[in-house]
């Protein structure tokens, strides 16, 4: 995808000259020039200008073709699948949040990457072992 071209494509589907694009983003014609002929690769900032004078959402102008892609969808997690969901996980989660709350940001993430390296080795397994331990 070139950035400019969308833009551009974008600009005119909006029947917006590129002066008025100028006024409503605050950036020179001629930098909006140069932007959709390719010779600038406008910054993040820059883009959402741009989306803001187009009336649009930043993400219309970072997908190709006319209709956004379809979003897969998402894992569902239900309340089942949640630690609090069992007694156990309810006392546990009783336990631990005062103590996190405790804790300084640097070792709450330490927390948080430990947690994560153990749920991609063994899932609930590995972390009711993990648990159990601290438990003891």
């Amino acid at each position: 995808m070139v950035i400019g071209a969308r833009l551009k494509t974008l600009r005119e589907a909006k029947n917006l000259s590129q002066d008025d694009i100028e006024k409503r983003a605050g950036l020179l014609r001629c930098y909006v020039s140069r932007v959709e002929n390719g010779h600038i690769v406008p910054s993040l900032e820059t883009l959402e200008k741009f989306a803001r004078a187009l009336e649009l959402p930043l993400y219309h102008l970072m997908f190709d073709g006319d209709k956004p892609p379809v979003m897969p969808n998402a894992a569902q997690h239900t309340k089942e699948d949640s630690l609090e969901s069992s007694r156990s996980g309810a006392l546990l989660m009783r336990k631990l949040l005062p103590l996190l709350a405790k804790m300084d940001q640097e070792d709450r993430n330490l927390i948080l990457f430990l947690a994560g390296r153990v749920s991609k080795q063994g899932g609930m397994k590995a972390g009711r072992k993990l648990a159990s331990s601290a438990a003891a």
